[in-house]
């Protein structure tokens, strides 16, 4: 949630840090904001709802010089999104500019204590305390003062500090939000995401907890929290601009499904080497991976769901337990973890607040942590033990797609090599497996070529205000992402149930027109499922079946069919869940939903 950018160099900034703005519209905002340091002070505006009304009001920055400067989107949090609420706050003198992505716990404490000294709170949020205690710590000193501010504080943040008595010279803070350092030449940046940075350079430093950086445009220098020089390491980003662009495609989302066949590859080819699999930083011996008695699968959102299918496999191929929770309540229900215990967490951004609260808690009982990631030094990948990267390139539309697709291949992947671990497959499974998980790649694209008519079907479904998704087994995982799709992007009420559990209650809803999703991919409860879809039909549901590709009964009953690509029964969610994605793109289209930028969503939640 939120994006913060900064820029110290030689040429105008405003115009470069709009631009990288808007390249972080992704992750969702409210307002927006842009200060730069200008004939010895700060010009800064603001302005509530898109990046564009920023620009106009700046006349895509030109209105604003300066060759350094900082600039931010805002997700609201304290305050409502107002022009005064957004970002960047000053300081009562002008001299500070601040932009803060995170949450201070502490602030009412701070603003009480700033107030009774006589500063003038011009806003609600939880960031202007900064601005007023690096106003009241300054001497003259910039470091200092950053220091003594920080050490004042109590939460998650990010920050990006200007300061008016000092030419060319930002500084940046991180503390559990994430934070990225760019290194060009005779220019310098810094931002939340890489992805703001990555038209201007693919050398970057990432920052750790409790580190603030000084940056001008001839250098960068990190810092520790006793403001002792840290020696970072320079990574190079391995992606093109043209990764974070939509190439022609309407939307991101649209752009990002219809990579899934490339970014799955990725995901799983380089683990297979000579028909073995290879995970990259994750390899134990039979012995040390027996120690573990049982597994635990957290994440948020689509990556919790991903979990959820991942339970089936794991368990089915492993023959240990898996319990599978969301990080929010996995953080809070005093978890049953100790040292025979596997945590695997899941979080495309690796930044996700209540996922990294999860596994903290239960690496502290003792757990052995295997993180399932997209980012590559991300703070879940940094906490971790062992890392499983997704390498799904970057994924920009808020509504993940192939971050969701990548993770249930690395899941495959860990169940496979697991299940061989503890030598509970034989060779000619194991190959089979493989083989099979080889295949997944073309077997999404086999799906999205099956079904041409997916639009046409938005058209006739799209006006339901109310429907349900229904499964067995890893097609009842399966609908859980499915379902949460199309409400994401569409703002449709949808609800994901086993369908065994409709004649204890949730039959009552079925009523005449109701549009019921029924996904059958799964043959050996193929009869149990077609028996699910005839109650609703006796009730007046339309039905919409989701059933292996040549399957014939189906006709039989569904209204509708989306076909899907014959699969092993274990690794067919990603070829099912690549149909339900394009008919949730499709239908919000139909009703005109802002795809890529749903409303009130972020693309990352850095805050709990």
């Amino acid at each position: 949630m939120c994006g913060i950018v900064g820029f110290s160099g030689a040429r105008e900034a405003a115009p470069i840090l709009l631009e990288d703005l808007k390249k972080l519209e992704y992750r969702g905002y409210d307002s927006a904001g842009i200060a730069a340091q200008a004939d010895g002070g700060i010009q800064m505006v603001k302005a509530s709802g898109m990046i564009k009304n920023l620009c106009a009001k700046t006349h895509d920055g030109a209105d604003i010089h300066g060759v350094c400067g900082i600039a931010h989107t805002r997700w609201a949090t304290h305050g409502a999104p107002t022009d005064a609420n957004a970002h960047p706050h000053l300081s009562a003198d002008g001299r500070f500019a601040v932009i803060h992505n995170g949450i201070i716990e502490n602030y009412t404490v701070l603003r009480e204590e700033l107030k009774a000294k006589g500063y003038v709170f011009l806003s609600e949020t939880d960031t202007e305390v900064i601005a007023h205690l690096l106003c009241m710590y300054y001497g003259g000193d910039l470091k200092t003062a950053v220091m003594k501010t920080v050490a004042r504080l109590e939460g998650s943040y990010s920050l990006g500090i200007l300061c008016a008595d000092q030419p060319g010279r930002l500084f940046a803070v991180k503390e559990c939000s994430p934070l990225i350092l760019g290194i060009g030449v005779g220019e310098n940046y810094f931002a939340s995401d890489v992805t703001a940075m990555v038209s201007h350079t693919k050398n970057v430093i990432y920052m750790e907890d409790g580190e603030f950086a000084e940056i001008t445009p001839e250098k960068i220098t990190v810092y520790d929290r006793t403001g002792a020089t840290v020696t970072k390491q320079v990574s190079h980003i391995v992606w093109d601009i043209e990764a974070a662009e939509k190439g022609g495609y309407d939307h991101f989302m649209l752009k990002e499904i219809m990579e899934q066949p490339r970014a799955v590859k990725s995901t799983i080819e380089p683990r297979i080497r000579d028909g073995r699999i290879v995970p990259d930083d994750f390899d134990m011996t039979p012995e040390e991976f027996a120690r573990f008695n049982k597994i635990m699968i957290t994440g948020c959102g689509s990556a919790y769901h991903a979990g959820f299918v991942g339970k089936y496999i794991i368990e089915s191929l492993c023959r240990l337990p898996v319990e599978v929770d969301i990080a929010s309540e996995l953080r809070y229900r005093e978890p049953m973890a100790d040292e025979r215990t596997l945590l695997i967490v899941i979080s495309q951004s690796g930044e996700t607040a209540d996922t990294i609260a999860a596994l903290r808690e239960c690496k502290a009982l003792g757990a052995h942590v295997l993180a399932i990631v997209n980012v590559v030094g991300s703070t879940i990948a940094k906490l971790a033990d062992n890392v499983l990267y997704t390498h799904a390139g970057p994924e920009i539309a808020v509504a993940t797609t192939k971050g969701y697709t990548t993770q249930l291949a690395a899941l495959n992947l860990f169940a496979v090599w697991a299940a061989d671990k503890l030598g509970r497959i034989d060779e000619k499974r194991y190959a089979q497996l493989v083989d099979a998980m080889r295949a997944i790649p073309s077997q999404i694209q086999r799906a999205i070529d099956l079904n041409p008519n997916i639009s046409e079907l938005a058209r006739r479904y799209h006006d339901n205000n109310s429907l349900f998704f229904i499964g067995r087994n890893i097609d009842y995982a399966a609908c859980l992402e499915g379902s949460l799709k199309l409400k994401e992007i569409s703002y449709i009420h949808s609800e994901a149930y086993a369908a065994g559990e409709l004649k204890h209650g949730t039959i009552a809803l079925i009523d005449k027109g109701r549009l019921v999703i029924a996904l059958c991919c799964q043959e050996r409860l193929f009869d149990k499922m077609m028996s699910n879809i005839e109650e609703v039909k006796a009730r007046g549901a339309k039905v919409l079946g989701v059933a292996t590709e040549g399957s014939r009964r189906i006709f039989s009953e569904a209204d509708d069919v989306i076909s899907v690509p014959a699969a092993e029964p274990l690794f067919v969610a990603a070829a099912e869940a690549v149909p339900l994605q394009l008919f949730a793109y499709y239908v919000a289209r139909e009703n005109g939903c802002d795809i890529d930028k749903p409303r009130n969503l972020a693309k990352s939640v850095t805050v709990e």
